[in-house]
């Protein structure tokens, strides 16, 4: 009986971390998407579709994991996996240009 409570009382402490971090993350991402949009619909950016267009197809052979993005640097950071290696390639928000790829 006592083994079962402790695990119940673990289950219930994991799932309430669990929820508590979900949020945190899906703001921080929502302010980032909002932050890439006003910032390209203000003519100072490329949109990410654009950006896409532009890397993916230098990076055949690799999975496409998503983006993520700075919006005080205004650098996307386009995320691949290739052999079980990650790869980073970091894009200026603003012309599209291809900052730095780190395998």
């Amino acid at each position: 009986m006592m083994l079962k409570k402790s695990i119940l009382s673990g289950l219930v402490a994991f799932t309430a971390l669990a929820v508590a971090t979900v949020p945190v993350n899906a703001v921080q991402r929502d302010d980032e998407q909002k932050a890439a949009r006003a910032q390209m619909m203000a003519g100072k950016g490329k949109s990410l579709r654009s950006i896409e267009n532009r890397v993916l197809p230098r990076m055949a052979g690799s999975q496409y994991l998503g983006p993520e993005y700075d919006p005080s640097a205004q650098v996307y950071r386009l995320k691949f996996i290739e052999d079980g290696r990650v790869i980073f390639i970091d894009v200026d928000g603003r012309t599209g240009a291809i900052l730095r790829e780190r395998r």
